[in-house]
């Protein structure tokens, strides 16, 4: 199987004068590479072959229990210092705008003195601008070594937590201007999937503060003094995301304050509505009521006007009560 082709195994690698990239290669490929002084960068497109997985573990001495945390698509994101290699999972977070939720896909990052794999749970590509900022031969990161790569990559994934989250801001607004005009029982269970969605993109993002807090540290010696700078800056970026994350949920909750608050102002309109009926008609019913006692010496019920009369004194009562409503702008 060494020499045998694989699609979505892809290597680049580069040092401060060279730049090599292949496609679809073998496991000797990755061995040859291994071998070389610069940084070798390999990308597994999908997790879903376990025998690719471990002939990978082969090649670069990982740990049965590392195969095992790659292979789970369901892993929390963690971090772990094998002390010749180092393995951090992450998760790459999408918003489908066509079901307004986050869409997650798990990343896991190995790397040591001079390589770095990353496994991807389905094929996709994500670290486009990355790769296109290799190919210059005087960018920062042809420079570095495999532990400042990993810092980038992770950047990447933090700047795309703040593309899913301003998402989720432009949907808000939407749903506001939404409650505003006709809020519905369909609003509020958009709104409540919002909400979920977010307590969701919470506990993915949380833990990357403290892996981000731990490699800025500088506690492995597979982290360089001068990298450690630039994870603490991304450190920064991600106490960013949070905060932006938790202002996004206290906007989720003033929605759902907003539409209770506008059913609570329907149902006053309604109930002012029947109460402004009721009271005309109870002197009218009393009205009616007084005249349908028919005893013999009511002298109404002899006069030639007395039908018309009653219908025209209950016309003239309705008709000054609701001009009293209408000068004190009950309705």
């Amino acid at each position: 199987m060494s020499d045998k082709i694989i699609p979505g195994l892809n290597i680049i690698y580069y040092d401060r004068s060279e730049y090599l990239i292949k496609e679809d290669v073998s496991l000797d490929d990755c061995k040859a590479c291994r071998e070389k002084d610069g940084v070798t960068w390999i990308n597994v497109d999908s997790v879903s072959d376990p025998s690719l997985l471990q002939s990978i573990g082969n090649v670069f001495n990982l740990h049965e229990l590392t195969i095992q945390d790659i292979s789970n698509t369901v892993h929390r994101v963690k971090q772990e210092d094998f002390d010749n290699y180092m393995l951090i999972i992450l998760k790459m977070l999408e918003f489908n705008k066509t079901s307004s939720s986050i869409e997650a896909e798990q990343l896991s990052i190995v790397f040591g003195r001079n390589f770095l794999v990353t496994f991807q749970e389905a094929p996709g590509d994500f670290f486009g601008d990355l790769r296109a900022e290799i190919k210059i031969a005087g960018s920062v990161v042809r420079k570095m070594g495999p532990d400042f790569l990993a810092c980038r990559i992770i950047d990447t994934i933090v700047d795309n937590y703040f593309n899913a989250i301003e998402s989720f801001g432009d949907l808000i607004e939407d749903k506001q201007d939404e409650l505003m005009a006709n809020p519905t029982r369909q609003t509020l269970n958009s709104i409540q999937g919002i909400k979920k969605s977010m307590m969701q993109l919470r506990q993915y993002v949380w833990p990357v503060r403290e892996i981000l807090s731990e490699l800025g540290k500088k506690e492995s010696p597979l982290i360089k003094e001068k990298t450690v700078a630039y994870f603490r800056d991304v450190y920064d970026r991600i106490f960013e995301a949070m905060d932006l994350i938790e202002n996004t949920r206290e906007m989720v909750g003033s929605l759902i304050d907003i539409y209770l608050s506008s059913m609570s102002n329907r149902t006053n309109e309604v109930m002012k509505v029947l109460t402004v009926v009721a009271t005309i008609f109870i002197p009218l019913t009393f009205i009616v009521g007084l005249y349908g006692m028919n005893f013999k010496f009511m002298p109404e019920l002899n006069s030639e006007w007395g039908y018309p009369g009653v219908l025209l004194l209950m016309l003239l009562v309705a008709g000054g009560m609701l001009l009293y409503f209408h000068r004190k702008k009950w309705i």
